[in-house]
């Protein structure tokens, strides 16, 4: 399949106009979309390493992968993007599995080497979610006082977090909702207590009759 430069107003963002096709699921937004467009600037060339592919939909062509990275590419003003077409005789089981295929990290990252041997702030600019460690504070001041009471008065009405593993093509979402629900000042914890005690509460009756 040759990889053809495309006039970047030719191509199309998929949105669910190929019939049984649904529309890209894949969304990038605020800071995030903002580092891919500065990574465009930055390395244009990554456009010729990583192509846009799209499907020939009766002259139309419908970006089947690189939906974000057309966007970027739109409104950082590039004009043209290294393109592969696929053949209008692609079936619709092919664009679907292509679309998800696109997105999925197969791999994880070894965060001992990335904080060993990489800069945290590069990683960071390129779209990487990094920790960072926090400063170092002296508590050695403290030593000799009794703050007992100051601290249990500090720590009443503190909230605790646990962490909550995302599979990679749910993460984005899930800091969406996060987002949004925070803004409206749900109590997001107890909720997903609530939800997470009304499932046991449907499982305890089948354990009981085992």
């Amino acid at each position: 399949m040759k990889i053809e430069v495309i006039k970047i107003n030719k191509l199309i963002g998929n949105n669910g106009q190929i019939n049984g096709l649904p529309k890209n699921p894949r969304i990038i937004r605020d800071a995030k979309f903002e580092k891919l467009k500065q990574s465009i600037i930055d390395d244009p060339e990554m456009l010729e390493l990583r192509e846009v592919i799209a499907y020939d939909n009766n002259g139309e062509l419908v970006v089947i992968a690189g939906n974000m990275r057309l966007k970027a590419s739109q409104e950082v003003g590039i004009k043209e993007v290294p393109c592969k077409i696929l053949p209008q005789e692609t079936s619709v089981a092919k664009l679907r599995a292509y679309i998800i295929k696109d997105n999925v990290s197969f791999g994880e990252n070894n965060w001992d080497d990335l904080a060993n041997e990489w800069d945290a702030d590069q990683l960071e600019e390129w779209g990487m979610d990094v920790w960072k460690q926090e400063e170092d504070v002296d508590y050695s001041l403290l030593d000799d006082e009794d703050l007992s009471d100051e601290m249990q008065g500090m720590t009443d009405g503190v909230k605790k977090a646990i962490q909550i593993e995302f599979e990679a093509e749910h993460y984005e979402e899930a800091q969406e909702l996060v987002k949004f629900w925070r803004g409206k000042e749900m109590y997001i914890g107890y909720f997903l207590l609530e939800q997470l005690r009304n499932e046991k509460a449907k499982l305890e009756p089948e354990e009981d009759e085992l």
